[in-house]
């Protein structure tokens, strides 16, 4: 969970998605472990230094503390870490992690209770289609007869959206994570720590720490994570695995109405930081099929700009 983006928009949404995680057991009733220890990125290039400076102007502005570091008082927070070649470091203290499953469950189960019906291991096959509107989804259990489809397949959504003639331009990109033995002299509350210009981050995972990156093994990624935090040469990786960041062309979430398909909603796109947006993103999709007055404009991100030249690119992605 964090705000330090460089795109104003997605500052706006990380901002609002934490404070509704900070409020979830009392809107929600499901407990979280939610840890903002916050998110410290390591600057290497000067080029990159420039850019997060002009992003924590931005997060000024919005009352967040996020703030330059020196390489040694990156250290003071991550003991650890080699900064040899470090210039700065990025630090915002309104961030952390969150178990994933905890926030999902939390969900499903007030949606439950609200009447909503959750089918699992049931795949949406087909969007059926007549007259120019959403008139079901296809399934192997049967056909569900509906005028309104959300479409949130992640790096599947571009496949699903396709059976009703919508194109999302979004590819999948496999990311590792790997994790290790119990890891000590690390900080009990140990920021999400990144080395942005190799991509090599790692963070508390209970005791122990999990860590990943571009590289597809744990071969290619070692030297780089070794580099950065030497301490790692001793210490044990337990197990691993892998999925997909649904990657769109400008790194920002696709997110509306299909134009020319009544009833298709579609939420995809994310690079990386959908998990994060999940809580601003799943009000809008529901105030966009139920036809209400949106609460945040997210009119930026439609499918449209792409068509329109409109991209607009988000440097700050791991």
């Amino acid at each position: 969970m964090r705000t330090l983006f460089s795109d104003e928009l997605n500052i706006q949404i990380g901002r609002e998605s934490i404070r509704r995680l900070q409020r979830f057991e009392d809107e929600v009733g499901a407990a979280l472990d939610l840890r903002l220890w916050g998110y410290l990125f390591l600057l290497t290039e000067v080029s990159d230094v420039a850019r997060f400076e002009e992003a924590i102007e931005l997060q000024h502005r919005y009352g967040i503390d996020s703030r330059l570091l020196t390489a040694a008082e990156a250290r003071e927070l991550v003991p650890p870490l080699a900064v040899d070649d470090v210039l700065a470091a990025a630090f915002c203290p309104m961030a952390g992690y969150v178990t994933p499953e905890l926030v999902v469950q939390g969900y499903v189960r007030r949606a439950t209770e609200l009447g909503a019906r959750v089918e699992q291991s049931c795949p949406a096959t087909r969007i059926v289609v007549r007259d120019g509107c959403v008139a079901g989804v296809e399934t192997p259990r049967g056909t569900i007869e509906t005028e309104r489809v959300v479409c949130a397949a992640g790096v599947w959504s571009r496949e699903l959206a396709a059976t009703a003639g919508v194109e999302l331009p979004v590819e999948p990109e496999r990311r590792w994570m790997f994790f290790t033995e119990e890891a000590a002299g690390f900080p009990d509350e140990l920021p999400l720590t990144i080395d942005f210009s190799t991509g090599f981050y790692f963070h508390r995972e209970g005791r122990a720490l999990a860590l990943g990156g571009r590289e597809q093994t744990l071969e290619e990624l070692a030297p780089l994570a070794v580099r950065r935090v030497p301490s790692l040469e001793t210490i044990g990786v337990r197990s691993s695995w892998w999925g997909f960041y649904e990657m769109s062309p400008d790194h920002n979430a696709i997110v509306g109405a299909a134009e020319q398909l009544a009833g298709l909603c579609f939420a995809t796109g994310f690079s990386g930081h959908g998990f994060q947006q999940g809580p601003v993103i799943g009000e809008h999709l529901a105030e966009l099929a139920l036809g209400l007055e949106p609460t945040f404009d997210l009119a930026p991100f439609s499918l449209t700009r792409f068509a329109a030249g409109r991209a607009r690119l988000e440097h700050n992605v791991i």
